[in-house]
């Protein structure tokens, strides 16, 4: 056959599969999120159902809060979803996201080792509780990543007006890191931590750690998400960045955060308002 004839064919074919749907354009885009969400597995859960309503590929960057702000201030990201509302609430303040939305919620905990050396077992305020640590100097280790946990946990000090920060390398320890490789570092050294109760249930290397401190209303978690503004980074995918955000609060997408379980868990509650 004819070269020339064997491309018009193969034009043919691509243009004939094209309007016939068996060839489907790759659109993606990327979304800038918290460590907790992508260890928990619930992206796992939801995307793919995503994708299989929308053909959309959504790439996630799973970082703390405070690096996803700044990688979405710097246009990397089509969408952000994290944990720090007065942070997220400034983002758009500034520009740099159109609106944001409640997505869901679940609680942060302080776990520590059985053997509890500061007293915490059965707890029911987090400020007693980091109190008692500090005031028994037992070994406590922070993120120290600028992440929405590592943002709570320094409200929490604030709150008992404890300059922890002042104890860095005695008994006050700093990862730099994400929540899994801090709960490793707890179990390891047998001290306490706070944890989203999300990466706790999924977390896999629990050792003698045991949840200490639950139920006070200063450990909510609240998640967020925004559309990057396309007026400040025109690269953004507006329309398939909000087709997400509309899914994620709509009711498929919040049923579908509900239904996510693990060992009989649920991790996350949807309470998008919209």
């Amino acid at each position: 056959m004819p070269v020339l004839t064997r491309t018009l064919n193969l034009t043919w074919f691509l243009l004939a599969s094209i309007f016939s749907g068996s060839v489907i354009a790759d659109t993606s885009i990327v979304v800038q999120s918290t460590t907790s969400t992508a260890n928990s597995g619930l992206y796992d859960a939801l995307l793919p159902l995503f994708k299989e309503r929308t053909g959309i590929t959504v790439n996630v960057v799973a970082v703390g809060t405070g690096q996803a702000i700044k990688n979405a201030m710097n246009g990397d990201a089509d969408v952000l979803l994290v944990h720090a509302k007065s942070a997220e609430e400034k983002f758009v303040a500034e520009g740099y996201g159109v609106e944001r939305f409640d997505l869901m919620y679940n609680d942060f905990v302080i776990v520590g080792p059985t053997h509890d050396p500061a007293g915490l077992a059965g707890g029911r305020s987090a400020s007693a509780a980091f109190e008692k640590i500090a005031s028994h100097q037992a070994l406590f280790v922070s993120r120290g990543d600028n992440s929405g946990t590592h943002k709570k946990e320094q409200a929490l000090w604030r709150n008992t007006n404890i300059d922890a920060q002042s104890a860095s390398g005695s008994w006050y320890r700093e990862t730099g890191s994400g929540m899994g490789a801090t709960l490793n570092a707890a179990a390891g050294m047998g001290a306490y931590t706070l944890t989203d109760r999300g990466t706790w249930i999924s977390f896999k290397n629990k050792a003698s750690l045991a949840v200490m401190v639950e139920g006070d209303r200063d450990l909510f978690n609240q998640y967020g998400v925004m559309l990057v503004n396309p007026a400040k980074h025109p690269r953004v995918k507006a329309k398939e960045g909000q087709q997400f955000i509309d899914w994620l609060t709509g009711p498929e997408g919040q049923q579908a955060i509900n239904d996510y379980q693990l060992g009989s868990q649920q991790l996350f509650f949807a309470n998008a308002k919209r």
